[in-house]
């Protein structure tokens, strides 16, 4: 394999992260490190004492298209050289990986979501787990950014940098409860996206406004209030559940509050109806949009594409990539591994032909040098 091959669309992109190393101390190549890391996440490896052993046993590969000219990094090294790598600088790195990466299409769904890596406590020094507000491209099957945060009531904060480090335009952005903010709402619109956030109860005007809306004057036809319907029923192993979305797009009635919320156009409610054997459960949830309801299976849609989130990524991360048993809690490395997964779950979500789960293909990866490669280089997409 020559080197160029390998690298072009992957490593290339990581070129210019600041290294964190005194120049005189540096005895192995930071491209090297970042290319045996990536290479072996993809594999399997779970902590960098597996990372260490994955390159032992495959230096002979490596040495094809890697330098190494002091032989493999130990476990050590990748610690310390991954707990003192920038965040903001590898962040950079792989935002312009990932847009290249990416298809930019028009109404693709982001969904906005967090998750914390609950054995990055380090409770010796009092350091909170590290939680991690990722950005989810349910179009493309990828996570397209992340931020990093000391604890989940942090995600407030950290969603609108999120937001601004990522390109929105022609996006629709989604968020549960705790990201329906103002200010959130705000930097989707001003970045040439559209968006959908769930309504939380502590919000009392836009809560109570949607509920009367749709509890009282819809289901009571109070007003005559015009609405769109769109519905769908699913279900399996003795379970079945009903969707009905309502969505209104005269919203003058909101006053103070519709001006408080930059592009607000409708307010929606779902009612989901779920039955199991002969219990029968129903939950309503209420949301705004900066989007019409014109189109009620699409709202449908991106509502329900919202929890591919924690389908897709975040169980893919618990179950393929042990995230939450990792013990890295030194400086950036829990922040930083959880960036290689990711980058490895990317890459590992391109191989659509290969119908085996994540965890099969990581395993095949290391079993399979060919298909490592072009899992590497998105190329021939199958096994």
């Amino acid at each position: 394999m020559k080197k160029e091959q390998n690298q072009r669309r992957l490593m290339d992109y990581f070129s210019t992260i600041e290294d964190p190393r005194v120049e005189r101390t540096r005895k192995h190549e930071l491209s090297d490190i970042l290319s045996i890391a990536i290479c072996a996440i993809i594999c399997g490896a779970d902590g960098w004492t597996q990372v260490e052993e994955f390159a032992q046993c495959k230096e002979e590969w490596f040495k094809s298209f890697l330098s190494l000219p002091n032989g493999i990094p130990s476990h050590d090294t990748f610690g310390r050289v991954f707990s003192s790598l920038k965040p903001d600088s590898f962040e950079q790195c792989f935002l312009e990986w990932v847009n290249a990466l990416a298809q930019k299409s028009e109404g693709r769904l982001i969904a906005i979501d967090g998750k914390t890596m609950r054995r990055s406590v380090d409770y010796a020094s009092e350091k909170a787990a590290v939680h991690m507000v990722n950005a989810w491209c349910d179009t493309n099957k990828m996570v397209i950014g992340q931020i990093a945060t000391e604890t989940k009531s942090n995600e407030i904060t950290a969603i609108p940098k999120l937001l601004e480090l990522i390109d929105l335009d022609g996006a629709v952005v989604t968020t549960d409860a705790m990201g329906c903010q103002k200010e959130i709402a705000n930097a989707v619109i001003e970045n040439d996206g559209d968006y959908i956030l769930q309504l939380k109860a502590n919000q009392t005007g836009l809560h109570k406004n949607a509920v009367t809306l749709f509890d009282e004057c819809i289901d009571d036809n109070v007003y005559n209030i015009q609405y769109t319907v769109a519905s769908e029923t699913d279900g399996g192993h003795g379970r079945v559940e009903e969707r009905t979305l309502r969505a209104v797009s005269n919203v003058g009635f909101l006053n103070s509050e519709k001006k408080n919320w930059v592009g607000l156009k409708s307010l929606i409610c779902v009612e989901a109806k779920r039955s199991i054997g002969d219990e029968t459960s129903v939950e309503k949830r209420y949301y705004i949009s900066s989007l019409t309801c014109k189109n009620p299976p699409n709202l449908l849609k991106y509502i329900r594409g919202h929890w591919g989130v924690e389908n897709s990524l975040h169980w893919c991360l618990d179950i393929s990539f042990a995230d939450d048993e990792r013990r890295i809690r030194k400086g950036y490395g829990a922040e930083n591994f959880a960036r290689l997964s990711r980058i490895a779950l990317n890459l590992l979500k391109q191989q659509t032909k290969h119908k085996v789960g994540i965890k099969t293909r990581r395993l095949c990866c290391g079993w399979n040098e060919q298909y490592l490669y072009r899992v590497l280089t998105q190329q021939n997409k199958g096994l």
